[in-house]
């Protein structure tokens, strides 16, 4: 026994002395990279640095390759030697990645591709670029830092108060895909019917997603529908969640606008830990607290419709609000938590299960227009004798989960995923009543609301081909299923109560500012859509790329479609290549469009009687919309041609140029208002007024992006200098297309108010220029961003026999205006005392630039806007000041 012992002993040591160390630190040129991955070349052996940049790896006695990686710096491998026993040291220096050597995965099935190697233009947002943003939320740090993305925050537009409108390349928010790791994102449960950018569309709120959760952003501008499906018509937008593991990072900001509201409070917090050697889960959590700012001008009409009006000082004391204003006009105010995470997790026997997903919790509140004393029909005297500034507060509920499997068999990569996700907006109208209930009418009421969900399912199967060249086949197909509801509101948000609120006054139906949906508004509907793609890219030579994709999908509510797409890159030096995309694509009309309804019940005079009918929005499978000859909806279809360079003509310095072309034919718009008056059909029917949903104009949109980037190190400092620009301009193409019925219509079905919508109310050109300066402990970015042009068209302004009498000089004249081209500029001065420990200050709209003012009365709403609600080229926030802190251990 004791000879065994003796044995297992001497075996046991012996072992343990043939383990050996690998140690040592990976950091850039200014500080240690904390969760940096180092691994050895070939093996699933690898590990994250600590807080301090430091690694250690064991391993048996040999000569062994390690490769250090760390997002936004260049991967750098390096052999090391270690004897038995012994410990080895190795550290790595990175250097930060040139923007045409970042790596990229949308817009290509086949591997993963540089920013100088893609046949397509691609943005990359690094995980420094968010972390270090000011902005609030994803919508806003995209708008300052790609030039081709458009987001301006919204007021006095009821639920786009709390969603931002996005658009790509200047064409609307439905037009542009957002993927989440790959994967489909759902859209939101909001159908925008205001007189926003995006009026009539349904976009995808990206707010819903933390900005803390996100490694990186790729921007395709390009478009890719037979690649990815409907609504790539402008691009792409793939958000890649973080994966680091052993380190948790804690950023917080506080900030306010220099006319001291819009307090805004960030905190967010992120953390991955290792699940086995390869596994890992990362979860992130963030709130987000916004106050209101308020940029409305005094108001100049009349409050009580009597004597009382000759002093009014008593009355704009009682609003709150400062001056002679009686609206708050500006962003919203709001709370937002949310929490996502992302993991992956190896299966024995090769592959992985992955999972990423979130919830997210936002209540919005902003007002409407002050319901005055005067508007007795709107007011109760006897609850509001003064009158009242009625809210909109919003409750929007978000969640998504991602499951899936991949690995290899045979040769073949295969991946199967399940995406499900879903929406819920609701309304609660504060401080109002139901004139039409009189002193009985509540203050308060819930007024209904939206849910959307979609359940999305992948099978995609891909492989490497060596045929004399390299072939990547790439195949696969998607079932998707969709669901669309309207809640009704309870019944004192929406009824007529029958009571006269003031003596000889019938009162409105339904509570004051946002009506409640109706029982008869109601509705629950689902479609699916079922689609198969092959997507081929081959290197015929190390200089010439080409590829070709194809994708068939089939909805179960419009039937077919067929897009396909090539591409073609060729390299005339390694520092120079052209490349060139032609596709088609398509937009299948949204279930909100298709379905929503929102009609209130009003009383006209029709001989010597009241009749009740219905007003608003009919859906397209009405009897109403079929009487006036509109048809069902069919998707918008697309034609694509982009061309490009991307070259690097001295070290440091990259430059991509890019000039594109898309037509958009049967365009899906929300349509102008047509009343029984001139339509006495109308009131057979059951209604008073109607608009609806359809394919009504064809549009063409041209543009050029350029993006130039310069990295000098400078001894011990370095400086980043951006420039990148994007010019797009939209026209509608030809006559508005309307039904026979309609003919001599057109400018009633889509006037030119609407056009302008899609022509000039976002900026036609938007450039970026920014500055980074590193030295030591500190860094410094200065950036300024040129918002070009917008304009504002009257509805009825394009006759000159209809303009108005400007108020403050007297003359008869349009009430058209453009809007200058402004540069908004920041500025953020950061500190690191420690490698874990950054503080910063700084200044977003540094110099207090502000939209041109509205020149003529007739816009001004009696002095209550200062500026345009309707074609702004920026925000009307102003200044605000901030400081930032972060933290990682």
């Amino acid at each position: 026994m004791q000879s065994f012992i003796a044995l297992l002993f001497i075996s046991l040591t012996g072992a343990y002395a043939q383990q050996s160390t690998i140690q040592g630190t990976v950091s850039d040129k200014f500080e240690p990279l904390i969760g940096a991955t180092v691994v050895v070349n070939g093996t699933t052996n690898g590990t994250t640095c600590d807080i301090n940049g430091k690694y250690t790896l064991t391993v048996k006695p040999g000569t062994y390759k390690l490769t250090a990686s760390f997002v936004g710096t260049q991967s750098q491998t390096k052999e090391v030697t270690v004897a038995a026993g012994q410990t080895a040291t190795l550290d790595f220096v990175l250097a930060p990645s040139s923007s045409m050597n970042e790596i990229v995965v949308v817009g290509s099935r086949a591997e993963p591709r540089t920013l100088m190697e893609t046949a397509v233009p691609v943005d990359i947002i690094s995980s420094k670029e968010i972390t270090n943003s000011s902005q609030e939320n994803v919508g806003q740090i995209l708008q300052y830092l790609a030039p081709s993305f458009n987001s301006s925050q919204q007021t006095i537009s009821d639920g786009t108060d709390h969603i931002d409108p996005a658009s790509l390349r200047g064409l609307g928010p439905d037009q542009v895909l957002v993927l989440v790791n790959g994967k489909r994102r759902h859209t939101s449960a909001l159908l925008n019917v205001n007189g926003t950018v995006g009026k009539g569309t349904v976009g995808t709120d990206l707010n819903a997603i933390p900005a803390a959760a996100i490694e990186r952003i790729e921007v395709l501008r390009d478009g890719a529908a037979a690649q990815y499906g409907s609504d790539a018509i402008a691009g792409v937008i793939n958000i890649v969640l973080k994966k680091q593991v052993g380190v948790a990072q804690i950023n917080s900001q506080l900030g306010v606008t220099s006319e001291s509201d819009g307090a805004m409070g960030r905190l967010g917090v992120n953390y991955g830990f290792r699940v086995g050697k390869k596994g890992f889960v990362n979860v992130t959590g963030e709130f987000v607290d916004r106050e209101a700012t308020n940029r409305s001008g005094d108001y100049t009409g009349t409050v009580y419709g009597d004597a009382r009006d000759n002093d009014l000082t008593d009355f704009f004391a009682q609003t709150g609000l400062g001056g002679r204003r009686v609206m708050a006009i500006g962003n919203s105010a709001g709370r937002n938590g949310q929490v996502f995470f992302n993991a992956e997790v190896p299966i024995v026997g090769g592959g992985e299960l992955y999972a990423s997903g979130g919830f997210s919790f936002r209540k919005g509140r902003a007002n409407g227009f002050y319901r005055f004393p005067k508007d007795q029909n709107r007011v109760v005297l006897s609850i509001y004798p003064n009158g009242f500034s009625p809210e909109i507060h919003t409750d929007i509920v978000d969640r998504s989960l991602t499951m899936g499997l991949r690995g290899e068999k045979n040769g073949w990569n295969l991946d199967f995923s399940n995406t499900r996700g879903s929406n819920g907006f609701d309304f609660n109208v504060e401080n109002s009543n139901n004139a039409s209930m009189g002193a009985a009418s509540p203050l308060s009421a819930y007024a209904g609301g939206f849910r959307y969900g979609q359940n999305t399912t992948n099978l995609d199967i891909s492989r490497k081909l060596d045929i004399g060249f390299d072939l990547n086949v790439a195949f696969g197909a998607e079932f998707r299923l969709e669901r669309y509801e309207i809640i009704a509101g309870e019944e004192a948000s929406y009824i007529n109560g029958g009571q006269e609120s003031q003596p000889g006054v019938q009162g409105s139906a339904g509570i004051q500012v946002f009506p409640g949906f109706q029982p008869q508004n109601e509705l629950n509907q689902t479609r699916t859509n079922t689609a198969g793609y092959i997507d081929l890219e081959a290197d015929i030579t190390e200089a010439l790329l080409v590829g070709v994709a194809g994708r068939f999908e089939s909805y179960s509510d419009f039937g077919d479609n067929f897009s396909w797409k090539t591409v073609a890159r060729y390299k005339i030096s390694q520092a120079l290549s052209l490349r060139a995309a032609f596709s088609t694509g398509f937009r299948a009309p949204s279930l909100h469009q298709y379905y929503f309804s929102n009609l209130s019940t009003q009383f006209i005079t029709i001989g010597a009687n009241q009749v009740p009918v219905q007003v608003g929005t009919f859906n397209n499978e009405s009897n109403v919309a079929r009487a006036f000859g509109i048809d069902r909806l069919k998707p918008e279809v697309s034609q694509n041609f982009s061309v490009g360079f991307t070259a690097q003509p001295v070290a440091g310095l990259s430059l991509t140029v890019d000039a594109y072309n898309i037509d958009i034919k049967d365009r899906i718009v929300l349509s102008g208002r047509f009343d029984a008056a001139d339509y006495p059909f109308l009131t057979t029917l059951g209604a008073g007024a109607a608009q609806f949903f359809t394919n009504a104009v064809d549009t063409r949109t041209q543009g050029l992006d350029v993006v130039a980037n310069y990295r000098n190190d400078l001894g011990k400092g370095a400086i980043t200098l951006t420039a990148a620009l994007n010019l797009n301009q939209t026209e509608v193409q030809g006559q508005v297309k309307t039904p026979p019925l309609l003919a001599g219509r057109e400018e009633q079905l889509f006037n030119r108010e609407e056009i302008s919508r899609l022509e000039v109310v976002q900026p036609r050109s938007k450039l970026i220029l920014s500055a980074l300066y590193e030295i030591g402990k500190f860094a410094f970015t200065l950036r300024s961003t040129r918002f070009g042009e917008v304009q504002f068209l009257h509805p009825n302004d394009g006759d000159p026999a209809n303009w108005a009498v400007n108020e403050f000089t007297g003359e008869v004249e349009t009430r058209d205006q453009s809007f200058s081209a402004k540069f908004v500029t920041d500025l953020d001065i950061a500190f690191k005392p420690t490698t874990n420990l950054q503080l910063a200050i700084g200044a977003n709209n540094l110099l207090n630039v502000y939209p041109d003012k509205l020149t003529h009365s007739a816009n001004t709403s009696l002095g209550r806007f200062v500026y345009s609600r309707t074609a702004a080229n920026f925000g009307v926030r102003g200044m605000f000041l901030y400081g930032r802190v972060g933290l990682k251990f």
